[in-house]
């Protein structure tokens, strides 16, 4: 089967499996995993903040993230369709109490008018907003990276700005600008370790040393302490240290899909020059049926709306699959 529904589906590479049998552990609740504590040292320099805190999801960044940055009845500007938005089901609401004004994405990426008009409406008896959050590389957008001078004229709004960066590393390569580059414009940032790195398990969330304190006692109340877990951040060090570069590979079979879907569905406007990184959307009228088809060529890709289809790349699939993939999107009814 090649596995395209999403990058989540990697398993731990053996250079992984070796590591996490072999870690040194501690109790991380109390700060004493060495190892844990090495993968937090190493990401925050990565991207070049204070500190950083593991933790096991993306979600739960993203939620750690707006809880510090925001107070009840706050608002965030946010795309309309980022994942803080619409796949965290409906989490920062409830742990946070705040609410969202979004704005259009189409591009994957904020208009800095747009961003200003939301602040200047305080003065006009609008909600308050707090913080905006950005999504890059962004995902229903076939994975759109934000140039850097966007990122900079948005930070410079002077809103806090939390950047979802769950597939931080892809816009790195893609753009050729450093994680810490993109980073340096928004106060935190969270990356997944278990898509494109392919790591089994856990996120990271980065910023000033005094907001990630905060951010582990906001961990701890969220159920996310985690103890003995250097068994786990041992995959992420070997997944920050070895498997970023290679997500050129993802890039690269993702346009050859794109070309495909392309070719097959002219009338579902995609684009391949807008793939440039790992993933493809597409819009079709019978979703249900493509997806039939395909599993029935031992291909499988994912839906992330009415009518729309996602192909996303990753270290499990390889030139073959993608080929078997191709001639199964061409065989399409």
């Amino acid at each position: 089967m090649v596995d395209l529904r999403s990058d989540t589906v990697t398993r731990p590479t053996p250079e992984m499996r070796r590591a996490m049998a072999d870690a040194e552990v501690g109790d991380d609740v109390y700060g004493e995993d060495p190892t844990v504590n090495a993968l937090q040292a190493e990401f925050a320099a990565r991207v070049g903040k204070d500190a950083a805190l593991f933790v096991p999801s993306g979600t739960m960044g993203n939620q750690l993230a707006l809880r510090l940055l925001t107070r009840p009845g706050d608002v965030v500007i946010a795309g309309r369709r980022q994942h803080v938005v619409i796949y965290e089901n409906g989490a920062a609401g409830i742990n946070s109490g705040i609410q969202f004004h979004t704005l259009a994405d189409d591009d994957g990426t904020l208009a800095v008018d747009d961003v200003r008009w939301v602040v200047a409406a305080t003065a006009h008896h609008h909600p308050r907003p707090a913080v905006v959050a950005v999504e890059d590389s962004h995902m229903p957008a076939n994975g759109a990276v934000w140039s850097v001078d966007r990122l900079r004229d948005v930070a410079a709004v002077g809103l806090p700005v939390h950047l979802d960066g769950a597939r931080l590393f892809n816009a790195e390569v893609a753009s050729g600008v450093g994680a810490a580059e993109i980073a340096s414009h928004a106060t935190t940032v969270m990356c997944c370790l278990s898509k494109g790195l392919g790591a089994p398990v856990g996120s990271m969330l980065a910023g000033p040393a005094d907001l990630m304190a905060a951010a582990r006692r906001g961990r701890q109340r969220l159920g996310g302490g985690m103890r003995q877990v250097g068994v786990i951040a041992a995959a992420g060090l070997v997944a920050l240290r070895t498997m970023v570069e290679r997500l050129a590979d993802d890039h690269r079979r993702a346009r050859r899909l794109a070309e495909a879907v392309a070719d097959r569905w002219p009338e579902s406007g995609l684009d391949p020059a807008t793939v440039v990184t790992n993933i493809v959307t597409w819009r079709h009228p019978e979703p249900d049926a493509v997806l039939a088809h395909l599993r029935g060529e031992d291909v499988q890709v994912g839906t992330i709306a009415p009518g729309v289809l996602r192909i996303v790349t990753h270290h499990d699939v390889d030139d073959d699959g993608v080929e078997r993939a191709m001639k199964a999107i061409a065989a399409c009814g």
